[in-house]
């Protein structure tokens, strides 16, 4: 049986334990501050994005059409075109045979 000394003298090896975890634990977030900051933003923006669609497709459109022009545009647009009803083909065969 465990004499309270062995007692005492455990929960203060613990204690030294504790406390050397908590200051490692405390570097761990300042380290981490920083990069997390960064991702919360991240997801800020994606979240805005998505609730506002309408913004994000007249950004893209803007950035396609300063990059490629108009006519990048509308060719852009017309393959996305054909590429879509292409895969809906494809995709209602590959229904039909399952």
């Amino acid at each position: 049986m465990p004499t309270l000394n062995k007692v005492m003298q455990r929960r203060g090896e613990l204690l030294a334990r504790i406390a050397v975890q908590r200051e490692q634990v405390a570097e761990i977030g300042a380290r981490m501050q920083t990069p997390l900051a960064i991702a919360d933003r991240g997801l800020a923006v994606a979240r805005f994005l998505r609730s506002n669609p309408v913004l994000l497709a007249g950004v893209t459109a803007l950035f396609v059409v300063r990059r490629r022009g108009l006519l990048g545009l509308i060719k852009g647009a017309w393959s996305v075109w054909k590429k879509y009803r292409y895969f809906s083909v494809v995709a209602v065969k590959l229904a039909s045979r399952l």
